[in-house]
């Protein structure tokens, strides 16, 4: 009996690490990543090709397509994005969304909803997504917004909710209040491979 509930025990424990850490396959040498959202994909405050999507196609050795628009909002973003995985067929969105709705105040539920959207037109067509949380923009950067937090729990998707609250938290890695600068979109492609590696994509 004591060794049964041993193993039933260790079972539930590797079922949690799998919830934690959802694997994925490995991107082909020809895959296309679409690397989707707002000025943080965009690269503003890089110098030219700076950008993260730029440094993260270098370190891969993949295609990686900057879909980032400054400026937009997330309910934008949910319109602009079908087209785009028809077009491209991507083996994998990377989302990075949603800050110029925090910066807007707009409320978090219908920022929550248009992700989660954007997650599921990825889903419809068998595309792998892993998306960044944003903070709560303030004087002092903690943490990602917690509806980050909520999605990639309820969605089950790959996450890394630590590195552009990190980064935007770093006067040395900002090129103004709320955007990178070489350095800091450097240190988001690394972590974004980083978190690419964990789960089995790269």
């Amino acid at each position: 009996m004591k060794i049964f509930l041993i193993a039933v025990a260790l079972l539930c424990g590797c079922m949690a690490c799998n919830r934690s850490a959802p694997t994925m396959s490995k991107l082909p040498d020809n895959a296309v990543i679409l690397a989707f959202g707002d000025s943080l994909t965009y690269g503003t405050g890089a110098s030219a090709q700076h950008d993260y999507p730029s440094v993260l196609a270098q370190m891969s050795g993949r295609e990686v397509i900057n879909e980032g628009v400054p400026g937009e909002l997330s309910a934008q973003g949910r319109q602009r994005l079908p087209a785009l995985l028809d077009e491209y067929r991507p083996d994998l969105l990377i989302l990075i969304h949603g800050g110029n709705d925090i910066l807007q105040q707009i409320a978090a539920e219908q920022t929550r909803d248009n992700l989660k959207a954007m997650i599921a037109e990825a889903r419809q067509r068998n595309i792998p997504i892993v998306i960044l949380g944003v903070p709560a923009f303030g004087v002092v950067f903690l943490r990602s917004a917690k509806i980050y937090e909520e999605i990639a729990a309820s969605e089950g998707v790959p996450s890394d909710l630590d590195t552009v609250p990190n980064i935007l938290a770093n006067n040395a890695l900002k090129s103004d209040a709320v955007h990178p600068n070489d350095s800091g979109y450097r240190h988001l492609a690394e972590n974004i491979a980083a978190l690419l590696q964990k789960h089995g994509a790269l």
